[in-house]
């Protein structure tokens, strides 16, 4: 073939329309009027250079097309990438990238607004802004056009990018600025700031209460897997969500099914209560068993007879008594039990299906005495540690120390002090234990003290020195010097004694708990109730049994120790009427205080008025052991012949009271031997009074959940009069439950402060809530929410609780790999536990013990029971 065919050839090299790196001078060239390129190219050329120059902030290439006429007119502000981006968008895109031209790529950005480049267009600018750029250029983006109210195609504002649930570190200023200037539009939040901010809220509050679990977990030694696996579990999160909905009838009563019942075999009850109760692991709001025990009682009551409900109620208390005898220095399973026996109680007399029955049998009476039994257990348990503490934190604790120390009594044999300065000086020196050796008084006047050896005596400075030997002046200097102190001593700070701080961070603690816990409101004010009334008798007893507090000095400090207990009171939003135990313990204190500066016998009778609460017994002994200080007044001749005769008066009415008592008891013994006769012939009739007082007290109860803000202030009961010197700290007041079966289910509002120190009080933050009660302080009412739903939620892991691993395959799908070991499994059961293995999935046919029985509902015949295994199951 003949090469000349071809034509001439070209060998010129085609411009780059696409250079790598533009530059103007490369540009000028190929615009220029004697270039060979077409204007398509030329369109070409511009748009990649301005995408170019975009994207990695080339300021002078940017510059130069929009000042150079060639290129102005190929100009496209509208120009996008491949993937849909305006100029704008692009040019933010770079920011982080290289932080030391981020300067010029801001300039980008000005410049492409100012040419008029579009900034609202899908994700707009702002959007990329929000995210990559600074606060600057976020604020000129929005006075240029950028609307922060732009939405992208998911409808996200920019400030959603930047803040929706859980704003970016490092954006926050951006964040405040792109809110700002929505607010000032009149935009008053969106949905995802919302739900951001209740996100954060929730964070903060789980924070606040995992530092709360620590706190107590230090102070009540609670074990880490009371509080549950995950430490920042959501349950902490929903305890106080409201139940607004209202429950009908049905709720409370399940309709008559077995989605509402556990069936069992009386052969396996002890099984069952030993994987239910005994071998159970407390742990926070867990209903598990109460909600187990519930649905066993309705398949006995309602399907079967009551020898199944009694053998049921009887074995469960007895369990759980046993749990409680064994661990009752066990907190979280003391408050596990309370709370779980309330619910039980909750569901089985809400029930109207079995509620009957179950009233017939005494079952509900036999749960109360289990709630009454860890009811006390706790009680005792904060009475021995308060005990550890009273004397030391609330008794001798000196919050006056200053003052205190000057005062001087009367019997401590003071006429010896001016005989000898060294022993004065000594007299006023701390001893080992830090303590001022003037505040150990002897313990009897009669006997003097002992008088310590005297020490070599020493030549003063004017006397000859004779000449000793090395280990004469180091003798001389060894005595001079005061007993060397351990090294570490000099750089520790000395111990802090016990102040009553310590009892209330105790008593804040276990409030915590039982708070957290969802311990019924009612049982927690009588808990509180019955702890004060121990509280106030031990505190009264022991200042009138030792002389050394029946002083006024001692009343002074003990009182203002006192206070920190009825700060503590309100502090937690208990009701007032706790504070009403400490009224014979202030009574005695103001005794001590005013009893020397009563002078004359109308005095005496105008304060003996308004002692109420203290009796005559009380009176003068509080007299007859008094401490008087020095230059202090006493009372008059008259005025002690006055006290002692109203002792004896008062000798003569607790006579009459006990007659009267002793009467009453031969009465109602009389009554049931006769079998329910009268009481015409008894002195004092006082079972009315009894009744009426029994009538008052459950009347406070069940005013404690009245939403009416005006109700009135709760009272506890009142204990029996007191005819002696001592009070009766064992007394215990009666335990209550609201009349309303419904209310055992009610929580009390979760909250929470922070226990910042043992030794400073906790301040109790109120968290107000919408339904119930809210906000209402000290008024005879508490916070609390309703908790009927969750109290009844129960999953399938009742089941693997109840049944064990031994009984796993009865109800749930064997896992991959299980058939190839049943072959080994058989070799270890028996052939009754051979048909256990087989099933893998839950029965729905009805067995002889789910049959609905016939309407006499008999009883089964205990050998009737071929198919123990099948009726286990729960359907």
């Amino acid at each position: 073939m003949d090469l000349t065919s071809f034509g001439p050839s070209n060998f010129t090299v085609e411009p780059d329309l696409h250079p790598l790196y533009p530059n103007s001078i490369a540009i000028s060239s190929l615009l220029s009027s004697q270039s060979s390129l077409t204007s398509s190219q030329k369109a070409e050329l511009v748009s990649h250079c301005l995408i170019r120059s975009c994207v990695f902030g080339e300021l002078p290439v940017l510059s130069y097309l929009f000042a150079d006429p060639h290129a102005k007119v190929f100009l496209d502000l509208n120009a996008q990438d491949e993937d849909g981006l305006c100029l704008v968008s692009l040019a933010i895109q770079g920011f982080g990238s290289e932080s030391e031209r981020d300067v010029e790529r801001e300039e980008c950005v000005r410049l492409l607004i100012a040419q008029g480049a579009n900034v609202n267009s899908g994700w707009t600018p702002l959007h990329y802004a929000a995210l990559l750029s600074p606060p600057t250029l976020v604020s000129h983006l929005m006075t240029h056009g950028c609307s922060p109210f732009s939405l992208t195609r998911r409808q996200l504002t920019p400030l959603d990018i930047v803040s929706a649930h859980t704003p970016l570190p490092g954006r926050e200023d951006v964040s405040l600025l792109l809110e700002e200037a929505m607010r000032s539009q009149g935009w008053t939040g969106g949905r995802i700031v919302n739900v951001r901010k209740s996100l954060d809220e929730r964070i903060k509050r789980c924070e606040k209460e995992k530092r709360v679990r620590d706190e107590v977990s230090n102070i009540l030694q609670v074990d880490y897997r009371w509080w549950g696996a995950d430490e920042l579990n959501d349950s902490y999160l929903q305890l106080d969500d409201d139940e607004t909905d209202e429950m009908d009838e049905s709720f409370y009563t399940p309709p008559l099914g077995y989605s509402s019942m556990l069936v069992f075999s009386p052969d396996e009850l002890p099984h069952l209560l030993q994987s239910t109760i005994t071998d159970f692991q407390p742990s926070l709001r867990n209903t598990q068993p109460a909600n187990v025990l519930y649905m066993m009682a309705r398949f006995a009551c309602l399907t079967c007879d009551r020898t199944w409900l009694e053998d049921l109620i009887i074995g469960a208390t007895d369990a759980i008594e046993e749990k409680i005898f064994s661990r009752s220095e066990d907190i979280t399973c003391l408050v596990f039990w309370l709370y779980n026996s309330t619910i039980w109680l909750h569901l089985m007399q809400c029930d109207n299906s079995i509620n009957e029955s179950c009233e017939m049998l005494g079952s509900f009476v036999l749960i109360e005495e289990v709630i009454n039994s860890v009811f006390v257990f706790i009680i005792r348990f904060a009475e021995r540690k308060i005990d550890a503490l009273l004397d030391v934190a609330l008794l001798d604790h000196s919050p006056l120390s200053s003052e205190l120390d000057s005062v001087q009594f009367e019997s401590e044999w003071s006429f010896l002090r001016p005989f000898s300065t060294k022993k004065k000086a000594a007299k006023f020196s701390s001893g080992a234990n830090g303590m001022s050796s003037r505040s150990r008084t002897p313990s009897s006047p009669l006997v003097l003290p002992i008088r310590p050896s005297s020490p070599s005596v020493q030549p003063t400075l004017g006397a000859a020195i004779a000449p000793k030997g090395f280990s004469s002046l180091r003798q001389s200097l060894s005595l001079a010097r005061p007993p060397s102190a351990p090294l570490q001593s000099l750089f520790s700070d000395p111990p802090l004694s016990p102040s009553p701080y310590n009892v209330t961070a105790f008593l804040t603690a276990l409030h915590t708990l039982l708070t957290l816990a969802g311990v019924n409101p009612a049982l927690t004010i009588q808990l509180w109730s019955q702890v004060m009334y121990w509280t106030s008798c031990e505190i009264f007893n022991r200042v009138l049994t030792r002389k050394k507090y029946i002083c006024r000095s001692r009343a002074i400090q003990i009182r203002i120790n006192l206070n920190v207990l009825e700060e503590w009171i309100d502090e937690m939003g208990l009701p007032r009427g706790i504070s009403a135990h400490f009224c014979a313990v202030r009574d005695l204190l103001n005794w001590l205080q005013r009893l020397s500066s009563i002078t004359d016998f109308p005095n005496l009778v105008a304060t003996i008025q308004t002692m109420k609460n203290i009796n005559p017994l009380q009176m003068r002994r509080a007299v007859r052991d008094y401490k008087y200080e020095i230059h202090e007044g006493r009372m008059t001749e008259e005025c002690i012949q006055y006290l002692t005769q109203l002792q004896k008066d008062w000798e003569r009415h607790r006579v009459k009271l006990g007659v009267q008592a002793l009467r009453k008891e031969i009465s109602d013994r009389e009554q049931e031997r006769e079998g329910g006769s009268a009481r015409e012939n008894c002195g004092i009739d006082l079972s009315h009074t009894t009744i009426s007082e029994s009538s008052a007290a459950q009347h406070c109860i069940d005013l404690l959940f009245q939403q009416r803000e005006e109700a009135a202030p709760w009272e506890p009961a009142k204990p029996p009069q007191v005819l002696g010197e001592l009070l009766d700290s064992r007394y215990m007041l009666p335990l209550l439950f609201p009349s309303d079966p419904r209310m055992l289910s009610v929580s009390s509002v979760t909250s929470i402060s922070v226990i910042t120190s043992s030794q400073q009080s906790a301040q109790r933050s109120d968290t107000g809530c919408s339904i119930s009660r809210a906000g209402v302080r000290n008024k005879g009412v508490v916070d609390w929410r309703s908790q009927s739903r969750k109290v009844r939620d129960i999953g399938i892991e009742a089941l693997q609780q109840v049944d064990g691993i031994r009984y796993t395959a009865r109800w749930m799908r064997p896992d991959e790999g299980v058939e190839n070991d049943i072959a080994f499994r058989r070799s270890s059961y028996s052939f009754h536990d051979i048909d256990i293995l087989r099933p893998y999935h839950v029965l729905s046919s009805a067995t002889p013990l789910t049959r609905k029985p016939s309407k006499g509902r008999l009883s089964l015949d205990a050998n009737h029971h071929p198919q123990t295994d099948s009726s286990y199951y729960l359907h």
